[in-house]
């Protein structure tokens, strides 16, 4: 039987998502899929750039097709195809309407099957499925730092061991430099394209260049292994503060890769666990590290198919404030805040900020405010270069703006100044204070972190987590003066 020719979409370009040296391979470069939305530049630039490069990578084996649709370039191509499964239900559908000329093969590019999470969640007696337990179950599953039958180092978590803020008078966390990408002539050519493109009409948002994240199965290797042998050991006990002026501090910026398919998984954790036995890192940073990855990355990943297809209307505390201007346009200098306008700056110039910039600043100002997560979800997904529907959906509309009810997250994480003030370096010399409410020097996290609990009091007051801080709510003597403050200064920004 002839080998059928494998089409790849742009987010499974490793050679994990093939089977053999000699298979043909259709990549399909869609100009629609950047014309319905405005995505970041830098993120057009990494996704056409990675593409581009795997068609040079396979030679002769790779039919390249531009086209407007993927319907347009299917016209193209004569006789059957097969695909790994998609990552979006879009993209499924659209395989689907094929069906009677493409064969759907299983999901790859993740370390857990489905039939293991489906074994797992159809296990749970129809109780919440929560991360915490999905990640042991896949550690003694996958037997990934295990001891026997016990978790390394004797703990399932390290997390208390990986708060630490930021070294206290350091404006960079001394770590050293990540690896970073030579661009080359596909970059040169990507971005004459995207010139032309804006040119004749295309909205891109931020900032293009340098390229900071791998295009390529080989810059992903380098990346992978330049962040074990010099990054990891900082990794863990860092990985929630933030620097004004060091937006990388110990990160393995590997997302953006890893969600290409330019880095398998498993390869990554690994690499990891070997650091640890071999005495290159410490177990919590390890730990930490392969939490994100097996845990967090499979679990959202799971998550997302699991869910009903309508979990993304889900808007369990009615929040339909409409993003303003100013935010969604990424404008930097409009913000006299210094943990938003940081944060704002980062994705701005990289199409990226950590996991508690997007959290605890970010994701906690919309959630504050009640930006309608349906939007919100959106904006992170068209900003971020590692941001696909899979990735965002479930934690922007369950984690980040706890807008499922519970169903992902179980308390909202919402925040005030203190917590920026003891993970950072912003609140010194920003404008406002930590510790004020109202007022022109009123923390606007401060004050909307008690403004979100008035607005929605009723609708947590059944989560037993929410029950100290809502009784702090009750006892606010201000608390009328803080929910008009922030009613009026809502859409400005801060």
């Amino acid at each position: 039987m002839a080998t059928l020719t494998r089409w790849l979409f742009g987010d499974q370009l490793g050679p994990h998502f093939l089977d053999d040296g000699q298979q043909p391979v259709l990549l399909v470069e869609s100009r629609a899929v950047f014309e319905r939305r405005a995505f970041h530049r830098a993120k057009a630039h990494l996704v056409l750039s990675a593409m581009r490069h795997r068609a040079a990578e396979l030679g002769d084996r790779a039919t390249y097709i531009r086209a407007d649709t993927y319907g347009e370039a299917l016209d193209q191509v004569s006789g059957p195809l097969e695909v790994v499964h998609p990552t979006s239900r879009a993209a499924l559908g659209l395989v689907q309407r094929n069906a009677d000329r493409v064969a759907l093969l299983p999901a790859r590019g993740f370390v857990t099957s489905t039939d293991d999470f489906v074994s797992w969640a159809s296990g749970r007696g129809g109780g919440r499925l929560r991360l915490a337990d999905f990640y042991r179950d896949a550690r003694r599953r996958t037997g990934v730092l295990m001891d026997g039958g016990e978790p390394a180092g004797g703990r399932w978590s390290f997390d208390t061991d990986n708060r630490e803020p930021p070294p206290k008078g350091a404006a960079t966390l001394g770590a050293p430099e990540p690896w970073w990408p030579v661009e080359d002539d596909i970059d040169a050519e990507v971005r004459f394209d995207l010139d032309r493109w804006q040119a004749d009409g295309l909205e891109l948002a931020g900032r293009d260049g340098p390229r900071r994240f791998a295009a390529s199965r080989a810059e992903g290797t380098s990346a992978l292994e330049a962040f074990v042998q010099h990054r990891l050991g900082l990794f863990g006990p860092y990985e929630d503060a933030m620097l004004t002026a060091d937006p990388w501090l110990a990160h393995s910026l590997l997302s953006a890769p890893m969600n290409l398919g330019l880095v398998d998984p498993w390869e990554a954790i690994r690499a990891a666990e070997r650091a640890y036995r071999q005495g290159i890192a410490p177990i919590s940073s390890v730990e930490g590290f392969i939490h994100q990855i097996l845990g967090w990355r499979d679990f959202m990943w799971h998550m997302y198919w699991w869910l009903p297809e309508d979990y993304r209307a889900s808007n369990a505390l009615n929040a339909t404030a409409a993003l303003p201007k100013w935010f969604t346009s990424l404008d930097v200098d409009a913000v006299e805040a210094r943990c938003l306008r940081s944060a704002l700056e980062h994705v701005r110039d990289h199409g990226w900020a950590h996991h508690i910039e997007r959290l605890m600043v970010l994701g906690n100002w919309g959630l504050q405010r009640g930006y309608d997560p349906a939007a919100l979800t959106d904006w992170f997904h068209r900003l971020f270069v590692d941001g696909y529907d899979w990735v965002m959906l479930t934690n922007v509309v369950g984690m980040s703006q706890y807008a499922d009810g519970g169903l992902v997250a179980t308390k909202p994480y919402a925040g005030g100044g203190a917590y920026i003030n003891r993970m950072s370096d912003h609140c010194g010399p920003c404008r406002y204070r930590p510790t004020v409410r109202t007022g022109g020097d009123a923390c606007p996290f401060t004050a909307g972190y008690w403004a979100f609990l008035d607005r929605n009091g009723d609708a947590l007051r059944h989560n037993h987590r929410m029950t100290q801080p809502l009784a702090g709510l009750r006892r606010l003597a201000d608390r009328e003066a803080v929910v008009a403050q922030e009613l009026a200064r809502r859409d400005a920004p801060p």
